[in-house]
């Protein structure tokens, strides 16, 4: 895989996107506010929260909030080349399986930034994703 660098400036933004819209989330029965922010290849920058839902198996993590909205707005030939991650709570907070499968198919040379046990964290999908799926 190629992995390229993510440019600081552009971490940073994402990191800014991600913050913000974080405050948008709908928590109300985990309290835990996710926001997500990810980079594409052309230099676009989408962002989502998470959405919870009393029936909770119906709810959507940040990040697939974030590149379903780049999916509806672009289509489904975007390339994800970074994804930030942040949560209110400040603990280590990596995206879950099922976002790290819908990453690794639109991005499989992505650069994830989260919160991790020792603080700030960066991980190529692969590290998170050993083995991912995809039929392209």
């Amino acid at each position: 895989m190629l992995r390229k660098k993510v440019p600081n400036n552009l971490r940073a933004s994402l990191l800014r996107s991600a913050k913000k819209v974080m405050k948008n989330a709908h928590a109300p029965y985990s309290r835990f506010r996710v926001g997500a922010a990810i980079l594409l290849s052309n230099g676009k920058i989408f962002s989502g929260c998470n959405v919870e839902n009393a029936s909770y198996g119906m709810t959507n993590c940040a990040e697939r909030t974030a590149i379903f909205s780049a999916v509806a707005q672009l289509g489904p030939r975007i390339e994800i080349r970074a994804v930030s991650v942040v949560n209110d709570q400040g603990v280590p907070c990596s995206p879950c399986g099922a976002c790290r499968q819908v990453i690794y198919e639109f991005g499989p040379d992505a650069t994830i930034f989260f919160h991790g046990a020792d603080g700030p964290r960066q991980a190529h999908i692969t590290e998170l994703l050993p083995e991912g799926f995809r039929r392209q």
